[in-house]
């Protein structure tokens, strides 16, 4: 497996008051054609992420056909579990409606957040993401107690499945490094009740690392298919795979695609985003700085 890099997509630069930088975390979405939109996580001068979309032409990805002019998620009042930022998760077409999942964020006084998952809904194509509650839809819980992060969703049959972060411990909560953070799984009936039973996806590689984030599946004819960030010292893409989406094998050294040599994703690459498009399979990706750069495309070599 070996990914061909098409280069640095978009980055934010102060095109609205909440996307100032960043355009981290982002997820594919077929519009029509070979025009896709791009949904992406930027930030606003407080540092609080919201949901905002670029719509591109695969053919000529760097032109950017349109920018949304207002989030399409954005944090929630003070005290709400998004009251300190909403980046994008993951989105689910269903029975003509879309599912948007997002992370709410926290800010903590012990430790530095606290992240639970909400969810939005939208009745059609261009209908807006609506919240479907001030609530989150997947909190923390005795199964999950610390904290829980990005969300990837597949309806699979009659089932809605979902791999997540989740920290097994803060440590002391004052260094980053101290925690950790892996990936557990979770099924559904209907997208928004969800049984959980602390099922460990992936475990860590070795005592070198201590996050693993932002995974995406993708289901083939033969195997379901994970690629994820994972960290030491840096962050870099991984792979897996899996005959259930139960059990999975680490294959890190098959995911084909790395920090360039110079330029916007030099010392990291993260945050993946895995799709199939009129026979060939993409992987949008952030690189430096946690999408402080912007976002990139990368295209599966045959």
């Amino acid at each position: 497996m070996r990914w061909r890099k098409l280069g640095n997509v978009f980055c934010a630069a102060g095109e609205h008051p909440w996307m100032l930088t960043h355009a981290a975390n982002p997820v594919a979405e077929r519009r029509h054609g070979d025009v896709f939109r791009v949904y992406f996580s930027a930030r606003d001068a407080q540092r609080r992420a919201h949901i905002g979309y670029v719509d591109i032409d695969l053919s000529a990805p760097q032109k950017i056909l349109s920018l949304s002019d207002a989030p399409v998620i954005a944090p929630g009042e003070t005290g709400l579990f998004d009251d300190s930022g909403t980046s994008m998760g993951c989105l689910v077409h269903h029975d003509g409606k879309r599912y948007l999942y997002y992370l709410g964020w926290n800010l903590g006084v012990t430790v530095p957040w606290r992240n639970s998952i909400g969810l939005a809904v939208s009745e059609g194509p261009d209908s807006p993401f609506v919240k479907v509650s001030r609530a989150p839809v997947m909190d923390r819980s005795d199964t999950d107690p610390f904290s829980i992060s990005y969300p990837w969703v597949l309806v699979d049959g009659n089932r809605w499945r979902m791999w997540y972060g989740s920290n097994l411990s803060w440590g002391t909560g004052t260094r980053q490094e101290e925690m950790s953070h892996l990936f557990k799984y979770a099924e559904s009936d209907d997208g928004r009740n969800w049984r959980r039973d602390g099922t460990i996806a992936l475990p860590f590689k070795d005592e070198t690392e201590y996050a693993m984030s932002k995974p995406t599946v993708v289901r083939d004819a033969d195997l379901y298919r994970m690629w994820y960030s994972y960290r030491g010292d840096a962050y870099r893409i991984g792979y897996a795979d899996s005959p259930d989406g139960v059990s999975w094998t680490r294959r890190d050294e098959l995911a084909g695609i790395g920090p360039s040599e110079s330029g916007w994703d030099v010392d990291t690459v993260c945050y993946p985003c895995v799709f199939d498009h009129a026979g060939e399979r993409f992987m949008l990706y952030n690189g430096s700085r946690y999408g402080d750069t912007g976002f990139g495309l990368a295209v599966l070599e045959k």
